[in-house]
């Protein structure tokens, strides 16, 4: 295994990585997934946290963008091949929605990639985005094709480099702020500790795959920053996307001007012969239920309410709905 060139540092950097990986494997046969071929999807974190995401787990380079994808189809079909397409998490929500037979709907931001409603012609770009970081913020986007990315970062005086309390606990963070301190970085691991970023980046990712090349004030590529920043532009008027909006502004406009943070409407509780059937007033709530038996056992778990139910003569119920942004809704019976 390739250990990124920022990361080079010294045996136990080395060795952390091999471990973490090893224990992840056995995690996943232990959980009967014997051969790769068969293995789900898992977050990146999950398989891959290790000195690598010390750095560029919270950036847009393809370090942090890029997670293992394996599907697996019923009785094996299509096993052990690959496909190169640029996907990205928003095609997600749609392909599930295809696979199923459902059009997804034209307000979900991606596209499916299987199924009967696949698009019709693959992505030619994808896009990235770094906010928060725990208790910091940043402003940073990022679009790219099969070869290039296209970095603007909207706070060029803000070094990427923020003390974040969780990432200063990593026995490689401690090891990387030991030899910054000491002045013993060398000249592509000291990159990261620039007090400025440049505010447009441009990487080739075949040819510079840890994009330490800034390219984007080299003439010859030219047209390519030019394409991708149009791309950007078009994408983020697309989704209503204001970088430097101030997070403050941001809730405001999330709150549509209120000074109090929304809502979720009461859930409405409707029983017909013991068949209950549950419903929220606010759009994209989830709603949650107990059903309390004859002796008044509450149960600790909230179940997710999906379609209606049937519930033993002498039982209730009490329901909740969340939105996401919202504060909870009263718990009603």
């Amino acid at each position: 295994m390739k250990i990124p060139t920022l990361l080079e540092l010294n045996y136990g950097s080395r060795t952390g990585l091999v471990i973490l990986l090893t224990v992840s494997f056995f995690e996943l046969q232990a959980m009967g997934y014997h051969n790769p071929i068969e293995w789900g999807t898992f977050d990146n974190e999950r398989i891959f946290e290790g000195p690598e995401a010390v750095v560029y787990e919270r950036l847009v380079y393809d370090s942090g963008l890029n997670t293992p994808m394996i599907i697996r189809f019923p009785d094996k079909q299509h096993s052990e091949t690959i496909d190169k397409e640029l996907l990205s998490f928003v095609d997600f929500a749609p392909t599930l929605l295809s696979l199923i037979g459902i059009e997804p709907p034209s307000y979900l931001q991606g596209q499916a990639f299987l199924g009967e409603y696949k698009a019709k012609k693959e992505r030619e770009y994808i896009h990235g985005a770094a906010d928060r970081f725990d208790g910091f913020t940043d402003a940073i986007r990022a679009v790219r094709d099969g070869q290039f990315k296209y970095i603007r970062n909207y706070r060029p005086d803000q070094g990427y480099y923020l003390p974040v309390e969780y990432r200063e606990r990593i026995p490689t963070m401690q090891e990387l702020l030991r030899l910054r301190d000491e002045g013993n970085l060398d000249s592509i691991q000291a990159l990261w500790f620039r007090e400025q970023k440049d505010a447009e980046e441009l990487y080739d990712c075949k040819t510079d795959p840890y994009e330490v090349n800034n390219l984007a004030k080299d003439p010859i590529y030219k047209n390519k920053l030019e394409e991708l920043r149009i791309e950007m532009d078009q994408w983020l008027a697309i989704i209503e996307d204001e970088p430097n909006l101030p997070e403050r502004e941001l809730i405001a406009k999330l709150w549509k001007g209120k000074e109090n943070q929304p809502v979720t409407a009461d859930p409405q509780i409707a029983n017909s012969s013991n068949e209950i059937t549950l419903k929220c007033s606010t759009n994209g709530a989830s709603l949650g239920y107990k059903i309390i038996d004859a002796d008044g056992t509450i149960p600790k778990v909230w179940s997710v309410y999906l379609k209606p139910f049937k519930i033993p003569e002498g039982n209730k119920v009490i329901a909740q709905a969340y939105r996401i942004g919202f504060e909870l809704s009263k718990v009603v019976e």
